[in-house]
């Protein structure tokens, strides 16, 4: 049992796994390897000068692995509830966890299959986002959604950010108390 699995790894995905794992949460990221984001050239993502989509994700992916994420290419195909918590089948496997961040981008199909609440998107090319609370819950207990599915900017700075929040409060409930993560500067 996984105390989180993300499905997405792309900015919103990789950073909410950053925050989960650095936590000390037990976390999987399922990933297809679609992200829109491995299309993109990117100069306005605050700390970077500038990046190549493809490198923003593996880079990413590999912040997310040093605090011990695990990632596994797979194409999800449902998340439902289950004894103790939710199980999430694959084209690889079934893995079962606490909770399921969608971070699956413009992508509403998982989300609307598995029975989770709707609504139009805002931004340009943005069909449909979930219905999400100001934390990134979704009307299924334990199912949050982060970054452009859960209707925010697709702005990689921004769609990251979000990842983090749902994290912080997805870590949060897991603590039952508010987590803070603040490294101090080595010297």
């Amino acid at each position: 049992m996984y105390d989180v699995v993300i499905v997405g790894a792309g900015p919103a995905g990789a950073s909410a796994a950053l925050i989960t794992a650095k936590a000390g949460k037990k976390t999987l990221i399922l990933d297809n390897d679609k992200s829109v984001t491995k299309r993109a050239w990117i100069e306005n993502h605050y700390g970077v000068k500038e990046i190549t989509g493809p490198d923003l994700v593996e880079i990413g992916k590999d912040q997310a692995r040093k605090f011990g994420a695990e990632i596994v290419q797979a194409t999800v195909t449902n998340v439902a509830k289950a004894d103790g918590g939710l199980k999430v089948e694959t084209d690889n496997g079934r893995f079962e966890a606490k909770h399921v961040v969608l971070a699956t981008g413009m992508m509403a199909d998982l989300a609307e299959a598995a029975g989770i609440n709707t609504k139009p998107g805002t931004e340009p090319r943005v069909k449909t986002i979930l219905d999400v609370d100001a934390a990134g819950k979704t009307n299924i207990d334990g199912v949050w959604a982060a970054g452009t599915i859960a209707g925010v900017s697709m702005h990689t700075i921004v769609t990251a950010g979000d990842g983090a929040k749902v994290a912080i409060n997805i870590v949060s409930e897991l603590n039952g108390e508010r987590y803070v993560d603040h490294d101090i500067l080595k010297g």
